[in-house]
């Protein structure tokens, strides 16, 4: 399971092992290693920046686990189903150890169900989308190196200096030469090819700084997750244009993941321009998230004061939700988030005690005041006269 890679151009050969070690018998592959740190990576940037998007990280947790596993699976079936090549068991559909993982299905399956998954836990949906496809351009980036421990994901040939050579490349085009003449594809499978791989790594690198540049300058929630959608989107173009194992979609001959490409730039690009006009004289302001824990803790303070609260009172305890704009450095946010995790209970109570007795001792002088005023002895005679009239006539 090892591959000499050579880079003729540069002078540059690695011996690469696929199989990062073993456990029991069970191979632990380089290719799941990258995926998992890739992911660990993008939880860890995801966590640190939730609250300036107004996201509890807590609920974040089970959001990410519902639209990893469900985006791993739709990725796979994604796969599956536009593969050339039959798979003859259902161990061969499910077994992703050889890689075999189409993107653009983990995408469409971590939006589908990490978005029910976001109406479940209450998160914001678009900041949640925003925040996430950050941490798929960390997680791609990273990611794509399985590709070239593997030796799969290459391109065509090329003259470039950076150029790849393996025993996998050539044994690959060998077998799929003639197939890939059929679709107007040449290739010599003794000359080096595309490190397609690392293009994509690189795209996803710049795209993410270039994110993380302009997060603070976000205009709408979703921006975010467009500019990723047209930024990804073109890249996959170019970079699939130049693949030798691209799926394709049967009868049509054309690139799958290209034409999902091609859609994405174009309705992101739209809606970017609409929503943009749309909000360009409203500054994006971030409500601040509320823990499960402080929301806990509200409610006993709430109960506390239902119990303590004088008979009829209509005051009642609760926090007024603080915004800060999206442009507030991280420190501002991460400084308020502390002080809404543990605010001051007891001085809340203390507030509406001193209020509510305020406003008894408002309504007692008002009914003094009231019982002090002169009385008019003809009109309130006049009065209950009248009421007495209308008392008869009911009678009679």
């Amino acid at each position: 399971m090892t591959n000499l890679v050579q880079f003729p151009g540069l002078g540059l050969e690695f011996s690469i092992d696929r199989v990062a070690f073993t456990i029991g018998g069970l191979d632990v592959y380089w290719y799941g290693i990258l995926i998992a740190c890739g992911l660990l990576l993008a939880l860890a940037f995801a966590f640190h920046y939730a609250v300036d998007f107004g996201i509890d990280a807590d609920r974040l947790v089970d959001v990410v686990l519902i639209g990893t596993v469900c985006g791993v699976i739709c990725a796979r079936a994604y796969y599956v189903i536009f593969s050339p090549v039959p798979y003859e068991t259902l161990w061969d559909m499910i077994d992703i150890r050889q890689g075999g993982l189409a993107i653009y299905g983990g995408i469409i399956g971590a939006a589908v169900f990490g978005g029910l998954a976001c109406k479940w836990r209450k998160l914001p949906l678009f900041a949640t989308f925003d925040l996430v496809a950050m941490g798929f351009l960390i997680g791609q980036s990273i990611g794509r190196w399985g590709n070239f421990v593997n030796q799969e994901a290459f391109g065509t040939n090329t003259t470039l200096p950076w150029g790849m050579y393996s025993e996998s490349t050539a044994n690959y085009l060998s077998s799929w030469q003639a197939t890939l003449a059929q679709e107007g594809v040449f290739v010599d499978p003794s000359l080096p090819v595309h490190p397609t791989f690392l293009y994509e790594s690189l795209w996803c690198a710049v795209g993410f700084f270039a994110l993380w540049a302009y997060m603070k300058k976000r205009r709408f929630n979703g921006e975010i997750a467009l500019m990723y959608a047209a930024w990804y989107g073109a890249g996959r173009f170019w970079i699939e244009g130049l693949r030798t194992d691209s799926l394709m979609i049967p009868g049509v001959g054309l690139r799958v993941s290209q034409v999902v490409a091609l859609v994405s730039v174009v309705a992101a690009v739209i809606a970017i321009v609409l929503l943009r006009r749309k909000f360009k004289d409203t500054p994006l302001m971030v409500t601040l998230p509320m823990s499960t824990a402080t929301e806990k803790k509200l409610q006993k303070a709430r109960e506390e004061w239902e119990a303590k609260a004088p008979k009829g009172s209509a005051s009642a305890l609760h926090l007024e939700p603080r915004k800060l704009p999206a442009s507030a450095p991280h420190k501002e946010f991460a400084d308020a988030q502390k002080e809404l995790k543990d605010p001051d209970w007891d001085g809340m109570l203390r507030e509406l005690m001193e209020l509510e007795a305020g406003m008894q001792e408002s309504v007692r002088q008002e009914n003094v005041r009231f019982s002090q005023l002169p009385v008019d002895e003809d009109e309130t005679g006049h009065r209950k006269t009248s009421l007495t009239e209308g008392l008869d006539e009911k009678e009679s």
